[in-house]
């Protein structure tokens, strides 16, 4: 995944300046990170406080809640599969839990209203075995708020997934993970457990420059909420694929979803929002996609941006100090300002089909002016001619029909209402009627046409 096109000098300048910055100004003991552009690896670095042991692109560290976004890949497999239904109870699958009543789809966004952690002791510095049974994460009390309602992150929720996981495929959540998708996106470097070279966690006393050994627990049922190992190669790996789509792990469709808000944010928790297993957030006029992700001893952070195709991985081994999603936020934007994306040549349709090519130009919906325009396949864009407004893109469907993928129109049906003589009489979309001309005369207008149309003050 090497890149054929290197990054300046000075963006390679800028990037290193960072990373060493985070890495000093957080006081952790390595950090490693890496670039991709053009779905190639365009830059990678590392500092570290040993001279001559700094970790590389192959250096294992714990990726901590990134490891949730592996798990929603799987389950979005199973739904893909006709296994399972987003919409339906867990009980449905995985029945006997004291949290059967949430659906998967709220397990998969945080919006299941279930707690954040598990009852003492505390998971992360402890083994699996403590919590043998489902029961042990859940506690007496699994559920603190009404499902649905908004979003509130939960690491018993993405047991429960992995639970499902297993319950469904009828093997341990690693085995599945590995076959379906370690191997086929080649991230050999990404495994539950630990293999050398890897960076050991450590405490940074926060008032002093010493240091402090932390324990990597097996986390037993609550390893696909943060159990992973890995590398800033294998990561950018993972990333190309959510970015891209890989039709040997999941449709393009559907790691689409996975980005598309599920609830509500909590009030002045954070500055974005959750999709299914995808963490969102709007950095200037940038949206970021990707995961965070934090265990006793280390901080990780994947993010990365589908309009730029940059995408940055940040690992580092402390329990706190360098803001690594800050940072890797930082990366992305480095290489997108410094280095815009080139956009691929304008080229023509392939054909011409005189029956959509008529359906373009302007269009009224009462007077609000917009302008359809068609795209490749068929597709049909919509865009107000000035100001804010509603703008869609819609997909063609097979009975001549085109359904809405984003916006106010997302699903909405959007058809061509003929005259008796077979003219175009009006667009129909979810009921509105977008006419020729404003409120045109000749048109099935709903509610019709005042007489004697169009005035002037003195009439």
């Amino acid at each position: 995944m090497t890149s054929s096109e290197a990054l300046l000098p000075s963006t390679r300048r800028a990037l290193l300046h960072r990373i060493a910055t985070a890495q000093s100004e957080g006081r952790t003991p390595s950090l490693v990170a890496a670039v991709l552009r053009d779905g190639q690896i365009a830059w990678s670095g590392s500092r570290t406080c040993v001279d001559g042991h700094a970790p590389d692109a192959d250096t294992q560290f714990r990726i901590g809640s990134i490891t949730k976004t592996f798990t929603a890949v799987l389950v979005l497999r199973l739904r893909d599969e006709g296994l399972l239904d987003l919409d339906d109870p867990l009980e449905k699958h995985l029945p006997g839990t004291a949290a059967g009543r949430a659906t998967i789809f709220q397990l998969l966004g945080h919006s299941a209203g279930l707690a954040a952690e598990t009852p003492a002791p505390w998971w992360e510095r402890t083994p699996g075995t403590v919590r043998p049974e489902l029961a042990d994460v859940l506690g007496e009390r699994p559920q603190l708020h009404p499902a649905g309602h908004s979003h509130h992150y939960s690491n018993p929720g993405y047991t429960l997934l992995g639970s499902l996981i297993e319950a469904l495929r009828g093997a341990p959540w690693a085995e599945v993970l590995h076959r379906e998708i370690l191997e086929p996106l080649g991230m050999d470097r990404t495994t539950p457990q630990p293999q050398a070279p890897h960076a050991g966690g450590w405490a940074v006393h926060p008032w002093a420059d010493v240091m402090l050994p932390e324990p990597a627990e097996d986390l037993g049922l609550m390893a696909p909420a943060g159990q992973l190992w890995s590398t800033t190669t294998d990561l950018l790996r993972f990333a190309s694929f959510l970015a891209r789509g890989d039709d040997r792990v999941l449709r393009t469709s559907s790691v689409e979803e996975m980005r598309t808000p599920s609830a509500p944010s909590e009030a002045g928790d954070w500055a974005g929002t959750y999709g299914l297993g995808l963490q969102a957030v709007r950095r200037e006029d940038r949206t970021l996609l990707g995961h965070s992700g934090s265990l006793p001893g280390f901080l990780a952070a994947l993010w990365f941006s589908v309009e730029d195709d940059v995408a940055a991985v940040v690992l580092t081994n402390a329990t706190s100090g360098p803001l690594t999603g800050t940072v890797a936020a930082d990366l992305v934007q480095i290489v997108a300002e410094a280095e815009p994306r080139i956009p691929e040549p304008w080229r023509p349709l392939p054909d011409v089909d005189e029956e959509l090519l008529a359906l373009v130009g302007p269009w009224y919906w009462g007077t609000h002016a917009y302008v359809l325009k068609l795209a490749a396949e068929r597709d049909l864009e919509l865009q107000p001619l000035r100001g804010a407004g509603r703008s869609a893109r819609f997909r063609a469907c097979p009975d001549g029909t085109w359904t809405g993928l984003n916006g106010y129109y997302a699903g909405e049906t959007l058809r061509v209402v003929r005259a008796d003589d077979g003219t175009v009489d009006h667009l129909d979309l979810g009921s509105f009627a977008f006419t020729r001309e404003p409120y045109d005369k000749g048109a099935a207008v709903p509610g019709g046409v005042a007489e004697g149309g169009w005035r002037g003050l003195a009439l």
